[in-house]
């Protein structure tokens, strides 16, 4: 088993930052690769960033390109989201998760085996 958890939301002005972490443990961890998602109040959970472990290669949405930068520690087993520029519809509870295979689109919530339990993230106008 994976245990992943999130840390770092909270309330923020627009314009504001806030960096997430999402920490790794359990099982001897290797992932595949490492995302964030995001879901708003009545809407889809929608794909955020992602990063591949070997490599360290990364996506975004183009939603947030340019604004977040997504990370890692290889080290703490951890994954960072950087949040700059921070907009009101940026506000949704986040939540990282792992890929422990290649099994589908890293942008597609199917690919992934494990989930963190969310932070809430609220960017006030």
């Amino acid at each position: 088993q994976v245990q992943l958890v999130e840390s770092g939301g909270g309330l923020v002005q627009a314009g504001g930052s806030l960096r997430l972490s999402c920490a790794a443990s359990g099982r001897t961890f290797s992932s595949y690769a490492m995302g964030w998602f995001r879901q708003a109040p009545g809407k889809e959970r929608e794909f955020v960033a992602a990063l591949w472990w070997s490599t360290g290669s990364t996506v975004y949405a183009d939603s947030v390109k340019g604004r977040f930068t997504i990370s890692r520690d290889n080290a703490k087993n951890t994954v960072y989201l950087q949040m700059n520029s921070l907009k009101p519809e940026d506000t949704a509870v986040y939540s990282c998760a792992a890929a422990l295979t290649a099994r589908g689109s890293v942008d597609r919530s199917y690919a992934y085996d494990y989930w963190g339990q969310g932070t809430q993230v609220t960017v006030s106008s």
